[in-house]
């Protein structure tokens, strides 16, 4: 029988996602707020509408007789739309609301870990009183991660003697609209995250990547959704050895095993530092960029994950290409604190894909419009091109030579990630923090 499936969403991991099943024996259907030329071009049909909405979901999946689904972003995991789906009879692999809560409320995140004994889990506290948030800030011993304990897009963690000062981490506190937050020891070192698919009670992971949140070149500015990524062609990062990335994907076992019945993919991001990985945070779904480092690579077919999933059979192992990977965002003029809305967008995707450089580059539409009239800017990331080469540098030279003929006129693109002097960098870190 072949399949029907609908994907929820319309950004840059969502396309890399309708790219991995195009490639499969479906049909894709999707929907999301804003209409993905990428997305579209490959799927039968795309309906724009809320994510959010759990009817309007369920409606379009019913419409189209929708036999499984695959929900990208977490808003529709926050609202419950596997639990809608699953009413009707239509298997979404993402967890359901209660078991999303890993990711959309950080003060379950750090008390289900603490009450499993999750290894990884730094120092926290939680408060819902801003003057008593301010007292721990003044009496800690150290600096601290101020988060809210809600969705925050990756923009709301501010963190003292990095980003803010104690004194304006209060001011955060006291000021901001957020209902409640988590204090937690600030981590020190690089962060690395590690993505699995769960079902069944099963994990497979896969390669780790860095991301990289900052805005500007050379880690400054606020924090971003994701400027960018890069994986290499092992399953660790160059900062890295074999023992950490274990170490990681145990963490990530040890909650699969006390969070009953989770399924879909989780995230964890991580931070290592002298001692090893500690939990920076945990997602429930494919990060974004990092969704686009690893599908390219992905060599077992996408599709055999999901029916294996939905039909509680083993899920299948998990076969990697042996190549690096480096993804660069091209994002809005003013991004992300004024990110400027409604300016067309341009892309030679011919070019990109016949790019003459090392290794081969991939394009991936994120959160643009496509109209009648041409592709526009909306107010987050527009697109992402990926190299793959044999090694980083192999990758990162194919992403800048497609990054320049596909076009970033009135866009900003990091173009220092994945470059050696920023890799290196990282290795040297770790390196200083153990003592080598």
């Amino acid at each position: 029988m072949t399949e029907t499936v609908l994907l929820v969403g319309g950004g840059g991991r969502e396309h890399a996602i309708a790219r991995a099943l195009a490639e499969s024996d479906c049909d894709l259907y999707a929907c999301a707020g804003n209409r993905n030329p990428g997305i579209a071009r490959v799927a039968v049909g795309f309906e724009s509408l809320d994510t959010t909405d759990t009817d309007a979901v369920v409606d379009y999946a019913e419409a189209v007789e929708a036999t499984l689904a695959v929900i990208g972003p977490e808003t529709p995991l926050a609202a419950g739309v596997v639990d809608a789906l699953e009413d009707v009879g239509v298997y979404a692999f993402g967890p359901k609301q209660a078991e999303a809560r890993i990711e959309t409320d950080k003060r379950f995140q750090r008390e289900f870990m603490a009450d499993h004994d999750i290894p990884g889990c730094p120092d926290f506290a939680t408060f819902t009183d801003p003057d008593e948030a301010a007292a721990y800030i003044d009496d800690y011993d150290g600096d601290l991660a101020v988060k809210p304990t809600g969705l925050t897009g990756g923009k709301g963690v501010r963190v003292t003697g990095d980003q803010i000062t104690k004194a304006e981490a209060k001011e955060y506190v006291r000021e901001s609209d957020y209902d409640e937050f988590v204090l937690e020891e600030r981590l020190v070192g690089e962060e690395f995250t590690v993505q699995a698919f769960v079902a069944n009670g099963e994990v497979r992971v896969t390669p780790a990547v860095q991301d990289h949140k900052r805005a500007y070149e050379g880690d400054e500015g606020p924090n971003t959704g994701g400027m960018g990524s890069y994986s290499d062609a092992i399953p660790q990062l160059p900062f890295m050895n074999e023992a950490d990335y274990r170490d990681a994907v145990r963490i990530i076992e040890a909650v699969v095993d006390a969070l009953d019945g989770y399924r879909g993919v989780l995230y964890g991001q991580f931070m290592l530092g002298a001692d090893g990985p500690k939990v920076v945070e945990f997602n429930a779904r494919f990060g974004d960029p990092e969704a686009m480092n690893t599908l390219p690579v992905l060599e077992t077919d996408f599709l055999d994950v999901l029916t294996a999933a939905r039909d509680g059979e083993r899920l299948p192992d998990l076969e990697f290409a042996e190549r690096a990977t480096v993804c660069k965002y091209a994002v809005p003029a003013g991004y992300p604190t004024d990110p400027e809305a409604g300016a067309p967008v341009t892309v030679d995707e011919e070019s990109v894909a016949d790019v003459d450089a090392p290794g081969e580059a991939q394009l991936f539409y994120a959160s643009v419009d496509a109209r009648d009239d041409g592709v526009y800017t909306t107010t987050s990331r527009s697109f992402a091109v990926v190299g793959l080469g044999d090694t980083i540098v192999d990758a990162e030279e194919t992403a800048e030579a497609a990054l320049a003929l596909a076009g970033e006129a009135g866009l900003r693109v990091r173009h220092d990630i994945g470059k050696p002097d920023l890799v290196q960098s990282r290795i040297d870190h770790i390196d200083e923090l153990r003592g080598n």
